[in-house]
């Protein structure tokens, strides 16, 4: 299996337990590991056969635009399930970060894996 990254993605979102949060928008950062095969994209040059990241990236502002929920957790793996559903990713790794929740640390936030990762030949 090969991987496609996407490091460092900002997107704004409404997110929150507190009720002051939930009247404004904040920036989580997101990485994301996609495992696929690029095989058949690099041997014919074509984009259409791989994991095209710049239309993920689109599709995850807005689905970040489209939800708003308490826990990162539970962005996560909706946007988890999403991806999965509309790019057909077998398997990802997403990190999402949400910078400045808690003064004395950069960020806070989760990781997780989800689908089946499986060996090319």
């Amino acid at each position: 299996m090969d991987l496609v990254l996407i490091e460092a993605l900002e997107v704004d979102t409404v997110i929150g337990v507190y009720d002051w949060e939930r009247t404004i928008t904040q920036t989580l950062r997101l990485d994301l590991t996609l495992g696929t095969d690029i095989r058949p994209a690099a041997a014919g040059d074509d984009i259409a056969l791989t994991l095209d990241y710049a239309a993920i990236c689109e599709r995850i502002a807005a689905f970040a635009g489209e939800h708003d929920v308490a826990l990162v957790e539970t962005f996560a793996e909706r946007l988890a399930e999403t991806l999965h559903d509309e790019f057909a990713v077998p398997w990802l790794r997403l990190t999402v970060r949400k910078p400045g929740a808690v003064a004395a640390a950069a960020a806070v936030g989760v990781c997780i894996e989800r689908g089946q990762r499986t060996g090319g030949t």
